[in-house]
């Protein structure tokens, strides 16, 4: 598979599965169903969980300049997971303005570069 492909649906796959996760903590008014706090930890978690997943499956297929695909890769995801959600706050689906949505969510979509470039350092520093 093109590893921009890839990149590009395995970017997906991690906004998908806390989305359709969450559907599991709200009511069809957009409610919690369980604490607010508690339904944000569980989606970090569960975006992080999806995302080394991911990235450790990405990397297998990477032989060389593992830290400049990792950014690469973290930066096409940043960007796909933000849209996306962007997508959804214009829509209304997110009740939410998009000032809120930065201080609410957005900003931890930052993790996600932070834990692919790591994935790439690392993987240079064992192989020089």
């Amino acid at each position: 598979m093109n590893k921009y492909l890839k990149m590009v649906l395995f970017g997906l796959i991690v906004w998908l599965v806390p989305f359709i996760v969450s559907f599991a903590f709200v009511d069809r008014q957009g409610n919690f169903t369980i604490d607010e706090a508690f339904f944000k930890s569980i989606m970090v978690v569960t975006g992080a969980f999806v995302g080394v997943v991911l990235v450790v499956r990405y990397f297998r297929g990477a032989e060389t300049d593992y830290v400049n695909e990792g950014i690469l890769l973290g930066v096409i995801w940043l960007i796909l997971n933000l849209a996306l959600d962007l997508i959804m706050v214009y829509g209304g689906f997110f009740q939410m303005t998009v000032t809120q949505y930065f201080a609410d969510i957005g900003m931890r979509y930052l993790v996600m570069p932070i834990y692919t470039i790591g994935m790439g350092y690392a993987l240079m520093q064992r192989t020089s």
